[in-house]
């Protein structure tokens, strides 16, 4: 059973960057310290094919990517469209991806859908046109609309993303109204499945358009109580399919990074440098001042 860890993105976890190396450098600290990362700005925009192929080039052989899709592709976008046709649109995405598929890195291209994408025949139909259009590359499917897992449809939704080809990203998040969904712990896919913890933010979930309503959302730390409640879960999932890939995104107060730590002591893991995760990294010393000689001093 394998259970990859890591974190999204990884240029702001200030905890792991002691150094401060400069951002050219930040993916290969990060690649120290866990062997999976979500890329997240490819949502804001599809990333070139050069771009990927270096962050495939500067992360270890087994580094793994998780790449979330275009907004455009989900629905999320808002106001005037970039691309004028879905075709040239999900070329430059598939493109966008090939560096990764190429080198073995790619978990999956992760589809997560707004609250406001509700369990609809409509809805079940776009499902299947992006499906067919990312045909040949793992996906990962997030909801967070509620009616997909409501008691008469939950059945019918994890089927048909097992007919469908669809990896399950499994959410850990508050409950907090049909703008969230349970933890349906269940895999879709026998090569691969996704848990995303966002954090239990309650009051802060549904704060969307709100001032700097993101770093509300996922303002939330996990106590080592609440991560042990995940462990016989994600084992169930390990025998469900033959890898999980945990993402921490709860990291508006930089909380994300050390829960990942923890949740990997917890499971008896090392760092892929072969630490062990809770062993803090020492800051480089300081070099030295050069002496101020006093202007009368001998030389």
């Amino acid at each position: 059973m394998a259970i990859e860890i890591g974190l999204t993105g990884w240029g702001d976890h200030d905890s792991l960057i002691l150094t401060a190396p400069k951002s050219k450098d930040k993916l290969r600290m990060y690649a120290r310290h866990y062997p999976l990362v979500e890329v997240d700005t490819s949502f804001y925009a599809i990333q070139p094919p050069e771009r990927m192929g270096k962050w495939a080039d500067e992360t270890p052989e087994s580094f793994g990517f998780i790449v979330k899709a275009y907004q455009e592709m989900t629905g999320h976008q808002r106001g005037k469209p970039y691309y004028t046709e879905a075709d040239e649109m999900y070329a430059a995405f598939r493109e966008s991806l090939a560096p990764l598929m190429e080198r073995g890195k790619l978990r999956a291209a992760l589809f997560q859908y707004p609250p406001w994408f509700a369990c609809t025949r409509d809805s079940v139909n776009v499902l299947r046109e992006a499906k067919r259009r990312m045909e040949g590359i793992p996906c990962a499917l997030e909801f967070r609309h509620r009616s997909w897992f409501d008691p008469e449809f939950r059945e019918r939704t994890l089927t048909f993303m097992r007919e469908e080809g669809w990896i399950h990203s499994v959410c850990d998040e508050p409950q907090a109204g049909d703008g969230s969904i349970p933890a349906v712990a269940e895999a879709t896919d026998p090569s691969y499945t996704i848990v995303r913890f966002h954090g239990r933010n309650s009051s802060g979930w549904n704060n969307g358009g709100g001032a700097d309503w993101r770093a509300v959302r996922y303002l939330y730390r996990y106590s080592p109580e609440e991560l042990e409640s995940w462990r016989g879960r994600l084992e169930e999932l390990g025998r469900q399919s033959r890898a999980v890939g945990v993402v921490f995104n709860n990291n508006s107060g930089g909380d994300a990074a050390d829960n990942a730590k923890m949740l990997m002591a917890m499971l008896g893991q090392r760092t892929p440098e072969g630490k062990e995760p809770l062993e803090r990294e020492q800051p480089a010393p300081k070099e030295p001042e050069p002496e101020q000689l006093d202007l009368f001093d001998s030389l």
